[in-house]
């Protein structure tokens, strides 16, 4: 009986607490209907998901009225400018804050103070210079951020020193050059580091001490001269590292690169000629090695990366004599698979290495061998020697200048030089003249720079480039003529610099593509033309570019790209025409182009795409951008024939009522059709058809009729559900499907729920 009365008084004593936890919450639930329902006048707030909305508004500051439950807010193309102390205090919920494109130029000092949920905070594509120490207290539960896109060029130790749950850090496409020691103090959890597209030349031997959870860091787009092995082996952890894209022109042991876990290495684009046969002695566990387009003509069996099982050097002049024999032997006997092709002699040109036998490849006494040997590239005859041991440069450096022997690097940025200064160390490989003023460079302005990889003459106001100009340059492989006057350039101002791979002309007064002087330079790669004057693309001006893969001409004047202008480029793999003049796709320009993969058509006066506008790069397509083109309509076949490759599709901030459904992509990564005005009535019913049975986020919103206004197109079923054909459809569902429908839906939603 005892027993049983204390079950009983147990029960009761639950019964009550329950009582009080239903009085309690019917008290509270006015206030938090009423709380649920408050929603800026600008914004779209959906409060099942607590998610607020308030995109491209021209917003100065952050709205009032915004639910206090809110998880997910996303300010998207405002004009905020600043972010001051405790903007957010009033959203302690939040988890998920979307700022990018607001044109912001200061986080102030406790900006986000108060926001100890927050998982994701979005600032990319904004002015950023700096970041104050203390901008970013109060996020200690942050596990990713998002600086891509700003201005920043400097890092100061302790600037994420709060954010020790952080996963991922993107610092790409920014302006830094030099990385402090301990720059990432405090970071235990970060596992991939963004810092590619800088203009990073030096790390500090410590800049990377502190990351112990580090796997991925991506350095690719830099200014890198020498390999940074020695700040680089502090993250011990890596199993991924990107170099590639940086005028690196030898790796040896001497590096110190030192990293027990690394298994995949990416070196390629770079400017290697040389490789030391011990440079990755101390990576054990590699498996992957990318070369790829390089300037290696041979290179040593590899001592150390035991496990190495893919060595890629596709694109590199290898050698296929003598000389290749022992890496022939090598590669088969540690059974590693190379996709590298002869470049020579002519017997063998084009053949690949791993189909070659060492018997192939002949030796010196042979007299065919020998008159080989006499063609072959000097590289071989004279192997490169590290620069360790290479002599002492023989001129001291201009007075005016510094320069560092260390890193080869010679700098007299910004001294108010009138003309091109002479004297530079023998073996420097950048040379720095930025922010001079050089009303032209006269001929062989770089006597006796022969290993010269880089040169910055960015804002020195030039307007000619004399012919030879730049002789005596052989291994020149960047080239920075930004933001000065040259109208145009000669073949023979470029002549000196065969192996020049990067050009950069951005901000000058172009009328046209300066297609004669592309002539001169065969190994083109990238050529950079944004935000000129060019009004036209015409047959002739990329003749000598064969060999390009990347032409930006965003933001010029272009109305017409002809017929057969981009023909001669048939290895172009991006082809940049943003923000110009074209009132239509250039189809038949584009003929001819089977590696193209990434096409950027966005902010020209389109309106409308017509049938077929992209069916020559069908099948290479992946990444299409078409938004803020001010298009009204599509027509139901303008994407036909692609699909098989296509990856992402940008139509968002246009004026499009209605858009067909897209069946024929069926292996899209991204769609974004956000800030386009769709009138949800039945035409729409097939784009809506199309939207639930993708597993990703749209941003599609009805904007008509006043009872849809900003319900998602993918989720507004109840708008659809008088259209005929709707009975039909939902009839042939089973509850099962339906089911597996929803889940799909909401799988869809989470994965995707970072786009707008």
């Amino acid at each position: 009986l005892e027993g049983r009365g204390s079950r009983h008084c147990g029960s009761t004593h639950i019964l009550f607490m329950l009582l009080l936890l239903l009085l309690l919450l019917l008290a509270m639930g006015p206030a938090w209907h009423a709380a649920a329902q408050r929603c800026p006048q600008t914004c779209i707030c959906d409060n099942s998901r607590r998610h607020v909305a308030c995109l491209y508004q021209n917003l100065t500051e952050v709205p009032d009225n915004i639910p206090e439950l809110t998880q997910r807010l996303d300010l998207q193309g405002n004009m905020l400018k600043m972010i001051p102390p405790a903007a957010f205090q009033d959203l302690p919920h939040l988890t998920h804050l979307d700022l990018r494109d607001c044109q912001v130029e200061l986080v102030a000092e406790g900006a986000f103070r108060g926001l100890g949920r927050l998982l994701l905070l979005n600032l990319a594509s904004n002015r950023l210079s700096t970041l104050p120490q203390e901008a970013l207290d109060g996020l200690g539960s942050l596990r990713r951020l998002e600086l891509e896109g700003n201005l920043l060029e400097e890092l100061r130790p302790g600037t994420f020193g709060a954010l020790g749950a952080l996963a991922t850090l993107n610092l790409a496409h920014n302006a830094l050059v030099y990385l402090p020691a301990m720059a990432f103090q405090g970071l235990l959890r970060t596992r991939w580091l963004q810092l590619s597209h800088n203009a990073l030349s030096v790390l500090a031997p410590e800049a990377l001490a502190g990351l112990p959870a580090l796997r991925r860091l991506s350095l690719q787009h830099n200014e890198l001269q020498a390999l940074p092995g020695a700040a680089v082996s502090q993250a011990r952890g890596l199993v991924r590292l990107e170099l590639g894209h940086n005028p690196l022109t030898y790796t040896g042991e001497e590096d110190g690169l030192a990293l027990p876990g690394l298994r995949e290495l990416a070196l390629d684009h770079a400017a290697l000629q040389a490789l030391g046969p011990r440079a990755f002695a101390h990576c054990p566990r590699l498996h992957s090695l990318d070369l790829r387009g390089n300037q290696l003509a041979s290179l040593p069996p590899l001592q150390g990366p035991g496990q190495l099982r893919r060595l890629r050097l596709h694109g590199n002049p290898l050698w296929c004599s003598c000389h290749a024999r022992p890496l022939l032997e090598w590669l088969v006997r540690a059974r590693v698979h190379s996709d590298g092709a002869c470049r020579g002699p002519r017997r063998l040109r084009g053949e690949a290495l791993d189909a070659l036998r060492p018997s192939d490849l002949r030796c010196p006494g042979d007299a065919a061998a020998e008159d080989e040997e006499e063609r072959a590239p000097a590289v071989l005859r004279t192997p490169p020697r590290p620069p360790a041991e290479q002599e002492a440069a023989a001129t001291p450096c201009p007075s005016t200048c510094a320069c560092v022997s260390a890193t080869r690097h010679s700098s007299c940025e910004g001294r108010g030089l009138q003309a091109v200064p002479r004297g530079f160390p023998n073996d420097t490989q950048l040379l720095d003249l930025r922010r001079n003023h050089f009303a032209s460079v006269p001929r062989a302005a770089f006597p006796g720079l022969g290993q010269l990889v880089s040169l910055h003459l960015q804002h020195c106001s030039i307007a000619e480039l004399e012919p030879g100009a730049l002789a005596g340059l052989p291994r020149l492989l960047y080239l920075y003529l930004s933001d000065n006057q040259l109208s145009g350039l000669s073949a023979a101002a470029l002549e000196g610099a065969p192996n020049l791979g990067y050009l950069y002309l951005e901000h000058n007064r172009f009328l046209r593509v300066p297609g004669a002087a592309l002539r001169a330079l065969p190994s083109l790669f990238s050529l950079h033309l944004q935000d000129n004057a060019v009004e036209r693309l015409a047959p002739g001006d990329l003749e000598g570019a064969r060999a390009l893969r990347w032409l930006y001409l965003s933001g010029n004047r272009i109305a017409q790209v002809s017929p057969g202008a981009l023909g001669p480029a048939r290895e172009l793999e991006k082809l940049y025409l943003d923000r110009n003049q074209l009132r239509q796709v250039p189809t038949g320009a584009l003929e001819g182009l089977p590696g193209l993969l990434e096409l950027q058509l966005s902010g020209n006066p389109l309106r409308a795409l017509q049938d077929g506008a992209f069916q020559p790069m069908g099948r290479s397509l992946q990444h299409l951008f078409l938004n803020s083109s001010g298009l009204e309509q599509i027509s139901p076949r303008a994407f036909l024939g692609l699909g098989p490759a296509l990856q992402s599709l940008h139509l968002q901030k246009n004026q499009l009522p209605s858009l067909p459904a897209l069946a024929s992509l069926s292996r899209l990564e991204l769609i974004d059709l956000s800030g386009n005005p769709f009138h949800c009535d039945c035409q729409l019913l097939p784009l809506h058809r199309w939207l639930t049975g993708l597993n990703l986020r749209v941003g599609a919103t009805c904007a008509t009729p006043p009872s849809a206004r900003g319900q998602k197109v993918k989720a507004a079923a109840a708008i659809f559900e008088a259209c005929p054909g709707w009975t039909v459809r939902k009839a042939k569902q089973t509850p099962a499907s339906r089911r597996r429908q929803r889940g799909a839906d909401k799988v869809g939603e989470e994965k995707g729920s970072d786009l707008t």
